[in-house]
């Protein structure tokens, strides 16, 4: 077969679906040397992917997602490159394509949180771009031959929501990738550098509002008014419209105000991941206190440092993270508050969860993943 590949959220810039896709097309160069892969990408992550087997051949295809150009030019692209069947790794499948092909739902969440609030645009180009994603989504989930998700839960919702068979869907795990110990030492300056004078909490992802960060510093501002609590907060993300925003309500409650020479919450921005190991590495709790989520890879990730889990119990956490982490309900902000104490104050359950995390991380794997997704491949 010719199997294409929407690769254009390849690499870092692309966040967890960009993982995905690059962690799937490297697992697959390993595993597969019969079928042949067109990988589609865009000028921007061009040079991010350099073939390692020679059945892998890469492919511009520099259409901006969510755009006319995405529907009209894009599948006309994919036909001039004789695809027999196409993986979309997003649910941004151009309706216009007539061919057949799998598409991986990783989530939901703008039908769980169609929030105003999660967007720039006003509110009539959202109304127009809402409508946009559930005439998308609707159509791929239907016209797909196969429908991949990442966690049960959200095969669960899809069966629910959308009616589709549940034959059809079938679940590949997503992994974190394997720590060496001793691996990525600090830098010689260490992390002062960047403010972080203190042992601190740990959040590393984007500020949509489904991540719920704004009820994290409102319970972080309520801990800080113990004088003994002398913890800093580090939210790691690339800064945009979202970060600025919550920087702004951070503000607000006074967090980022300075106390002793400190601030008690930094917002440290986008790191490279040598930097990201250090901050997983030296934080005393990671916090993940989402509303929703179609896999959790960063608490996964955070298990891989040896680093202590408080996460929210909704949606997939429990099922992904298992006993490997302390929950709590991420409405109930003195709940939240009480479960970020549990996990820096109790050692016995520290120790214990860190066990339980390095074990919960063997369940899931790239290669395993890849294995799947092939099989799926052929299945089709």
């Amino acid at each position: 077969m010719r199997i294409g590949i929407d690769a254009r959220f390849y690499g870092p810039q692309g966040k967890g679906l960009g993982r995905y896709t690059q962690r799937l097309i490297e697992n697959l160069e390993k595993i597969d040397r019969s079928n042949y892969y067109i990988i589609f990408l865009t000028k921007e992550n061009w040079e991010e992917y350099r073939p390692q087997n020679p059945k892998f051949k890469k492919v511009i295809a520099d259409y901006r997602w969510y755009t006319l150009a995405e529907q009209i030019f894009f599948p006309i692209k994919i036909l001039r490159n004789g695809i027999d069947l196409m993986h979309f790794p997003h649910f941004n499948v151009p309706i216009l394509y007539p061919k057949k092909f799998i598409v991986t739902i990783h989530d939901l969440i703008l039908t769980k949180f169609p929030t105003k609030r999660a967007t720039t645009l006003g509110p009539l180009l959202y109304k127009i771009k809402y409508l946009g994603y559930q005439l998308t989504i609707g159509l791929a989930i239907r016209r797909a031959k196969k429908i991949i998700t990442v966690s049960e839960c959200t095969k669960k919702e899809l069966i629910k929501q959308f009616k589709v068979d549940p034959e059809k869907i079938s679940v590949t795990y997503e992994a974190a990738d394997r720590v060496e110990t001793g691996q990525l030492k600090l830098p010689e300056t260490g992390l002062e550098r960047y403010g972080i004078v203190k042992k601190y909490l740990l959040y590393v992802g984007n500020a949509y509002p489904h991540k719920n960060l704004e009820g994290l510093l409102k319970v972080f501002k309520k801990l800080k008014e113990n004088l003994e609590f002398e913890y800093q907060l580090v939210l790691v993300g690339k800064e945009d419209y979202f970060y600025n925003r919550l920087k702004n309500e951070a503000r607000g409650l006074g967090v980022l105000n300075k106390i002793n020479g400190y601030s008690p919450a930094i917002f440290f921005g986008f790191s490279s991941q040598e930097i990201l190991a250090d901050l997983y590495r030296n934080a005393t709790l990671y916090v993940f206190p989402s509303f929703y989520e179609g896999f959790g890879l960063p608490a996964l990730e955070a298990m891989s440092y040896g680093l202590t889990v408080a996460a929210s119990n909704s949606s997939c956490l429990p099922e992904i993270l298992g006993s490997a982490a302390l929950y709590f309900d991420p409405r109930d902000e003195d709940n939240m508050g009480k479960i970020i104490l549990d996990g820096l104050n109790n050692e016995p359950l520290r120790q214990n969860l860190i066990a339980n995390g390095f074990k919960q991380i063997q369940k899931y794997s790239w290669p395993d993943c890849a294995k799947k997704t092939l099989e799926i491949y052929l299945s089709v």
